[in-house]
């Protein structure tokens, strides 16, 4: 039997707290260890609990789940965090949450498939994103030009090549590269630059003016 997923649910809302409670438990692949009412909780239980994915309220009594986030990934690094929200309105906090640690951000009213879907990418190391997160983090991330300054010079020459729409086996031919090692550049390049998938890799790289010819 594959490994189950350890999930520990923080979120101030007993309603909330119960109804994952049930939405979890009904999921064979997901083991839910733990629920907590705040930041301090969550944190007293990540050591005891030993969870793989935190699923976080991004409001809390104490502090909010940014905040739990940075403290939750400096202590224990192995762990994932999802945030969860109520609703998106003018504080949609995306690009921080990420640059915090966070692998999602989504809504509470998610549907129950693309939920478990969520955890189990995160659970993986995947970022999932709810679409209107993802379009803001994408306009902010056009609006900071030099984003792309932590990639070394071959990661720059995978993402302009991304730009360009080459597929990793074309990529790997004009960079002289086995297809396995583009793979791993790629997924290095999201990783820094905080993106979903290599559409949102191109599109970052056509805006900043770094798609390269493909010939």
């Amino acid at each position: 039997m594959e490994k189950q997923i350890r999930v520990l649910v923080v979120d101030d809302h007993e309603v909330v707290r119960e109804g994952m409670r049930l939405l979890l438990g009904e999921i064979a692949e997901i083991e839910l260890v733990g629920l907590a009412a705040s930041a301090a909780e969550a944190l007293r239980q990540v050591d005891v609990l030993a969870p793989d994915v935190l699923l976080v309220d991004l409001v809390l009594p104490d502090k909010d789940g940014i905040m739990l986030t940075t403290e939750v990934r400096q202590k224990r690094p192995e762990i994932q965090v999802i945030i969860l929200t109520g609703s998106f309105g003018d504080d949609l906090r995306v690009e921080e949450a990420l640059r915090a640690g966070a692998i999602g951000y989504l809504l509470k009213d998610i549907l129950k498939a693309d939920l478990i879907h969520a955890i189990k990418r995160g659970a993986q190391g995947k970022v999932t994103l709810h679409p209107e997160a993802q379009e803001q983090l994408l306009k902010t991330t056009m609006k900071a030009p030099d984003l792309h300054s932590s990639l070394t010079p071959r990661e720059l020459d995978v993402l302009k090549l991304i730009g360009s729409g080459l597929s990793n086996k074309k990529i790997a031919q004009k960079l002289e590269l086995s297809e396995g090692t583009v793979k791993g550049y790629v997924s290095i390049v999201l990783d820094k630059l905080r993106l979903a998938d290599r559409t949102q890799a191109a599109l970052y790289a056509h805006k900043q003016g770094l798609a390269e010819s493909p010939n």
